[in-house]
């Protein structure tokens, strides 16, 4: 197997969002060269809203609370506790196959939740994973995705909706989508579901996909 895992920190020990990026940044130029194999990190962060290089200054929160802008696609978002956070830093076997390899990412998370009995699905023209519009309310995100390909190795990656308090998203539009709702695993099901309880599976949905993904190091045998 060429894909690591690693757990950077679960509640209580959330990571601070700049503290992650860094370590987003350190591990790509490492896996670039050659000296890392791909890896997965996973964890929590501490609260924060990050702003995509599509954000508007409108989406940004109402109340002004600081926002981090970083070099992924996509808009306006919130990261914070309850909420499991996925950073893939891999060699894409496919440099071109950068639509492939957000749908992977979109199937894995789907297959996740179809373990716990939500039927989440892809919906035409939005991103992420959602729920749609049923007897419980409107088209509500349950799943955020946005990502950076630098020279073939990806960055950023994905953020599950588990147990985390959704008021956050009050303040703000996020990912600029005003006419649909966001939630999370926890309040579909009426009972707590942590981003700890995830992580083995999304580790196997994503080894499950790795030979599809990840770019064979030179010189390993095939």
């Amino acid at each position: 197997m060429t894909l690591e895992f690693k757990q950077l920190g679960l509640a209580p020990d959330f990571i601070d969002y700049t503290r992650g990026w860094d370590i987003q940044r350190e591990l790509h130029e490492k896996v670039l060269a050659g000296t890392a194999p791909s890896t997965v990190l996973l964890l929590e962060h501490s609260a924060v809203y990050t702003a995509g290089k599509r954000t508007e200054d409108h989406e940004r929160p109402f109340d002004g609370t600081p926002v981090v802008a970083v070099d992924r696609g996509g808009k306006l978002t919130w990261h914070g506790p309850g909420q499991l956070v996925g950073y893939p830093i891999i060699k894409l076997k496919n440099k071109a196959g950068i639509r492939d390899y957000v749908e992977r990412l979109e199937a894995v998370i789907i297959a996740v939740l179809a373990d716990y009995g939500i039927d989440a699905v892809r919906i035409k023209g939005r991103a992420g994973v959602w729920i749609e519009q049923d007897e419980k309310g409107p088209d509500r995100k349950i799943a955020a995705i946005g990502i950076r390909v630098n020279e073939g190795v990806t960055m950023h990656g994905f953020a599950i909706n588990c147990n985390n308090d959704l008021a956050a998203y009050g303040q703000i539009i996020a990912c600029g989508i005003s006419d649909a709702g966001v939630t999370t695993i926890a309040q579909e099901l009426g009972r707590d579901v942590t981003p700890a309880d995830l992580v083995s599976r999304i580790t196997e949905e994503l080894r499950n996909n790795e030979h599809a993904l990840v770019a064979t190091p030179e010189g390993a045998l095939l």
